[in-house]
């Protein structure tokens, strides 16, 4: 049961992926998704989890793993039998989606393979249609795939992997004994492949309850860190959401992900910001999941500058392109800082991090630089004087069209009706999410209101739609 460490550090040099000896149909896949050259955690692990080995892979979020692990299941896969043969856990809904689609992404060149979600949120009875359609990959949230199990929609007999996504964050959101039902009931000669970005004691139990002599293997992260710039500014009580709208006001980014420590100042901070003006949606966890579909639909296609959230419920959110970060709140807890920063900065980008102290929260931020191994950069408030004219507006809006999946609308049937028959051009339209019953497509604020008008006036898949702007 012995756990082989292999320590990994950054510098592994870059190598392409022919090295592998994988699949050619794949190969020539990765070359059109644009992956010429492998991360630092995929040359570390492919090697590995190709061979078949288990393996316990401490990585950040945005660095490359879901197609370290999406690769490897594919290779063992065999498209021609109609059986669950991989499966993937993932602590939260958003993440499990952006799997999905990833490994769809990477099975492309094979033969028709099928990939189901299951999670919560969503009717059972059409995921056990998915089910009983056949399916060959399943990624999914613990709770809601154990349901699956106990009502026996779901068999794992023929599963060849078994992949714990960000294993951390599942412990910590409770899934310990959902994570433990669920693995009692794989193959026991499977292999299993653990991602995670911290390595508290759970993790190793669980190795030692479920793997095989893993190799374990660690990833540095220097080299994304130094792409983000941490600056702290000492507030007071009464001024810290006067400060946000300086810093908004200042440095105009984009996309600006605000964490607020209760849910009662994320509702707080949004009133405040949308009375000076900003575009401001809260996140936090009461929700429902359709206004939670739809508040991060807005933020993602940048129709939405700042989404203010507690951690809780900004778990799984992988936004790409997000400039800037603002702990508007200091967190007790150095490592939850570490996973606020590290949402910004992604994927070679640069990223600005903004931290907030009032004196009485001193003692939290000398955590978070002894945790970092670092001291924090201190800049004054009256250097921050507004640039730019006129309000921060985001460049997208976005229209609502009554009608997802359930109606089989897809986005490539919403950008054929913006493109080809009402005539706008693809740099005019953003990013086209699909929800079970309604769909959000992004388009420049300037042609907004004539898009909606155009499309309900039109047709999206031979039919009349209802299109609103959010």
């Amino acid at each position: 049961m012995g756990i082989h460490d292999n320590r990994v550090m950054t510098n592994t040099t870059t190598q392409s992926f022919d090295t592998l000896g994988l699949n050619p149909a794949t190969l020539d896949n990765l070359q059109q998704l644009g992956y010429l050259t492998m991360t630092p955690i995929q040359a570390a692990s492919l090697p590995i989890a190709l061979a078949g080995k288990d393996l316990i892979a401490q990585a950040q979020t945005g660095s490359g793993k879901t197609a370290a692990f999406g690769l490897a299941l594919l290779e063992r896969l065999n498209p021609r039998r109609f059986a669950v043969q991989a499966l993937v856990l993932c602590p939260t809904r958003e993440l499990a989606d952006q799997v999905a689609v990833e490994v769809r992404r990477l099975a492309r060149a094979l033969d028709n393979i099928k990939v189901v979600t299951l999670c919560g949120g969503v009717a059972l009875r059409g995921q056990r249609a998915s089910l009983e359609n056949g399916a060959h990959i399943v990624v999914g949230t613990p709770g809601r795939v154990m349901d699956h199990l106990a009502r026996g929609y779901l068999a794992l007999d023929a599963l060849t992997t078994l992949v714990l996504d960000e294993a951390d964050r599942m412990l910590d959101m409770g899934f310990l004994d959902d994570i433990v039902t669920v693995t009692k009931q794989c193959p026991p000669e499977r292999q299993t492949l653990l991602f995670s970005a911290t390595y508290p004691e759970g993790i190793e139990k669980l190795a030692n309850q479920f793997m095989r002599s893993p190799e374990q293997i660690t990833v540095a992260d220097g080299a994304e860190k130094s792409l983000i710039e941490q600056r702290f500014y000492e507030v007071t009580r009464p001024t810290r959401f006067e400060v946000v709208a300086k810093l908004l006001n200042h440095f105009r980014p984009v996309s600006t992900l605000a964490f607020c420590n209760t849910k009662q100042q994320c509702k707080d901070l949004v009133t405040y910001l949308q009375q000076q003006g900003f575009s401001a949606l809260a996140l936090y966890g009461e929700l429902e999941q359709r206004e939670r579909d739809q508040v991060l639909a807005q933020f993602a296609n940048r129709s939405a500058s700042i989404l203010v959230a507690t951690d809780v419920a900004s778990r799984g959110i992988d936004i790409k392109e997000l400039e800037a970060v603002i702990n508007v709140d200091i967190t007790p807890d150095p490592e939850v800082h570490v996973h606020r920063i590290g949402r910004t900065g992604r994927a070679g980008e640069t990223g600005l991090a903004f931290s907030l102290a009032a004196m009485y929260e001193m003692g939290a931020v000398g955590k978070i630089e002894q945790y970092q191994k670092q001291p924090s950069t201190w800049y004054k408030l009256d250097e921050l004087t507004p640039t730019g004219k006129g309000p921060l507006l985001p460049p997208m809006v976005t229209l609502q069209i009554l009608g997802g999946r359930k109606e089989k609308i897809r986005p490539g049937d919403v950008l054929g009706a913006l493109t080809a028959d009402a005539g706008y051009s693809r740099e005019q339209i953003g990013k086209i999410v699909v929800t079970e019953f309604t769909t959000f497509v992004a388009v420049q604020r300037d042609i907004a209101r004539q898009a909606m008008d155009k499309l309900n006036a039109g047709k999206v898949k031979g039919k009349s739609v209802r299109v609103r702007l959010l």
